[in-house]
């Protein structure tokens, strides 16, 4: 992890900023990721739900600028990412929504439910007995 930092809004809400490797396919350079949630864990989760699996935030080092806390805040979704400026002709770079970087060139969609790992409806209730059973010694 090249670097990361957090900033807790008034309302306790806190923006966690990564800087997080690109792909190789796509250049190999680092990209720099905002999530909007309630808590570190919360946005740390989010990001490992959409694929980043090995996200960590140790530390403080590279909190989210003012002008990142309020472009993440006015996104409906709270996630945004953007090539880092250190990489040449990014430095203009517009903040884009995470579907673009997580599934490039097509729709996101969730991931497909895998068979044989959901539950089985529970049976109605109708089959219980009417009165409970009483346990009589004897």
């Amino acid at each position: 992890m090249a670097g990361g930092g957090f900033s807790r809004l008034p309302n306790g809400r806190v923006v966690v900023a990564l800087t997080v490797p690109r792909p190789a396919a796509e250049g190999g350079s680092t990209v720099r990721v905002l999530v909007h949630a309630e808590n570190r864990a919360r946005a740390l989760t989010r990001l490992r739900n959409l694929g980043l699996r090995a996200v960590y935030l140790r530390g403080n080092a590279e909190p989210p600028s003012p002008d990142e806390v309020t472009a993440v805040l006015h996104h409906p979704e709270g996630l945004l990412w953007r090539p880092t400026p250190q990489c040449p002709g990014d430095a203009s770079a517009l903040w884009q929504p995470i579907r673009s970087l997580v599934r490039p060139g097509r729709a996101w969609q969730p991931a497909p439910a895998r068979p044989g790992l959901a539950r089985k409806p529970m049976a109605p209730w109708r089959h219980l007995p009417a009165t409970p059973r009483v346990r009589t010694s004897g």
